[in-house]
């Protein structure tokens, strides 16, 4: 069993930077896939971008702004938004996927992660 919690939401204007933490209690924190979500108000949930086991393998929706990176020692991954736009105010989850991929293939489905956080929200004002 695995307890996520994220933290780092915040109004931020647009142009600006947060950087999400999502800190996990339990065991086997390495072995997990972290991934990110967002979900803005009366969409469906999209996923964002998924650092893999060892942290040497990210993967993205869209390649630019976001980065996402992982602290093994801490039991932390992170998610960090550059140059946020009105358009990326949602609410940011991460997740954890306790399936290994071979390199080129990655976690971007809900369905392919075992735990989730409770989510953190971002807002961007323009």
């Amino acid at each position: 069993q695995v307890q996520l919690l994220e933290s780092g939401g915040g109004l931020v204007q647009a142009g600006g930077s947060l950087r999400l933490a999502c800190v996990a209690s339990g065991r086997d924190f390495a072995g997990y896939a972290m991934g990110w979500f967002r979900q803005a108000p009366g969409k469906e949930r999209e996923w964002v971008g998924v650092v893999m086991q060892g942290g040497r393998r990210t993967y993205y929706r869209v390649e630019g702004r976001f980065t996402v990176s992982r602290d093994d020692v801490k039991n932390t991954a992170y998610l960090q938004l550059d140059n946020l736009e009105p358009d990326d105010t949602a609410v940011y989850y991460c997740a954890a996927c306790w399936k290994s991929y071979y390199a080129g293939i990655y976690p971007n489905q809900p369905r392919e992660y075992n735990y989730w956080g409770q989510g953190t929200q971002v807002i961007v004002s323009s």
